[in-house]
């Protein structure tokens, strides 16, 4: 089972990964892409609405068009790309990473490669981990899996539908199963505002008059063969179910829409420091871990709300990844990122000072606030000041700091958003 040897690998060929490889392939690196599906282009495949591209490309594009330009790029390059190929066990050893995989045409085998790049993207929520009541009738389906039967396999999965959770994706789908024919009876969000981007609640919901319940949530799933009914609750602001406030929903069909996390249990025995606020592991501006050449982007770093985001921070890593494979290991100076006041998460959790440049920080807010403040400092200086008219907790916030201002003998940085 001596294996290849590769410069950069990547783990998942969705538009992380694919971003990733271009970008490490650029730099001079030998890579291979290994994906568990058939094809490129992970979630991407069947997403066949509109509005992917408008930041990386200047233009409105669909799901499988937005994935086309990569994959076509990754292949114009001679990228090696493994399919239908699943990761059994992954190492970390003296010269770099061992990763023993199957496929049906080579059985088991290995690779080894001096860096490697975590692209695995995320999951998601199931009616388990929501804790629902009742049995385990046909009917239950997360979002994702709805969009996959309709947009590849051309199949509806109920005409009479209930969704559970405001999350993008089940706003998207109770667009599309009212386009193929289904009947709504209405999207059930437990929080007090919606989990999904205003855009999407405006075109997915409000245009096809599709009713949008705030503070409520599915308490029962009635049915034994196939879901019958579901039973509403409505919600305190502890978020438990109020009684006498239940009702009874017809319904053949319960899509579930209620959150995404972010796939890194290939990493946990190395021992990767993970953000419980993220789900992903903790980096750096370059998307180092604090594993010597084991880089982390995309939805497995954080959710994030645009796919031109996942492919930035892609390219990001892949370059980091190609000059630490090439012999150009950074020397890492790393100085904590803190968030305060009413940020949610900031990635990166870390600066490599010692790398210079510019550092592109993601954050989300953690309540919806109107003319809100967003100040950066360190060592008591104010680095940086921006004000938004408004910040969701859905909507992924990007700023750009130029390193270059850190003062001498900073020990952290502080980004403090305020309304």
């Amino acid at each position: 089972m001596s294996g290849a040897k590769w410069d950069v690998a990547v783990i998942g060929a969705g538009p992380a990964g694919l971003a990733a490889a271009i970008a490490a392939n650029k730099a001079g690196a030998r890579v291979c892409l290994v994906e568990r599906e058939s094809r490129p282009g992970g979630i991407l495949k069947q997403c066949i609405h509109d509005g992917f591209g408008l930041v990386r490309f200047g233009q409105k594009l669909s799901g499988p068009e937005y994935a086309w330009r990569d994959i076509q790029l990754a292949k114009e390059r001679g990228i090696k790309l493994f399919t239908d190929t699943f990761l059994l066990e992954l190492e970390a050893r003296e010269e770099g990473f061992v990763l023993t995989l199957q496929n049906s045409e080579q059985a088991v085998f290995q690779i080894v490669t001096r860096a490697l790049v975590a692209a695995t993207g995320c999951r998601e929520r199931s009616a388990r981990q929501v804790f629902i009541h009742g049995q385990r009738p046909a009917g239950v389906y997360t979002a994702g899996t709805v969009q996959r039967l309709i947009n590849i396999g051309g199949h509806l999965p109920g005409k009479n539908c209930v969704i559970l959770g405001s999350g993008d994706i089940g706003l998207i789908m109770a667009r599309r199963l009212t386009l193929e024919g289904a009947k709504v009876q209405g999207v059930y969000e437990i929080k007090a505002e919606p989990s999904g981007l205003t855009r999407n609640i405006v075109q997915c919901l409000e245009d096809y008059n599709i009713p949008l319940h705030l503070g409520a949530t599915v308490t029962k799933v009635h049915g034994s063969e196939r879901v019958e009914a579901v039973t509403i609750s409505q919600v305190d602001e502890n978020l438990r179910a109020l009684p006498g406030t239940e009702e009874y929903v017809p319904c053949d069909t319960l899509v579930l829409s209620v959150g995404l996390i972010p796939e890194n249990d290939m990493l946990l025995p190395l021992g990767v420091q993970i953000d419980p606020r993220t789900g992903g592991p903790a980096v750096d501006q370059l998307m180092a871990t604090g594993q010597a050449g084991l880089y982390s982007c995309g939805n497995a770093l954080h959710v994030n709300d645009l796919v031109d985001y996942v492919s930035e921070s892609g390219e990001i890593a892949g370059s980091s990844a190609a000059r630490f494979s090439l012999g150009k290991p950074d020397r890492p100076c790393h100085l904590p990122v803190i968030p305060q006041g009413d940020i949610q998460y900031v990635v990166p959790q870390k600066l490599d000072i010692a790398a210079g440049g510019q550092a592109v920080l993601y954050f989300r807010s953690a309540r919806t606030i109107a003319n809100a403040s967003l100040e950066i400092s360190a060592g008591g200086q104010v680095l940086l000041q921006k004000k938004y008219k408004a910040v969701r907790p859905p909507e992924m916030e990007r700023i750009v700091l130029d390193l270059a201002l850190l003062p001498p003998g900073t020990e952290e940085l502080s980004l403090n958003l305020r309304g």
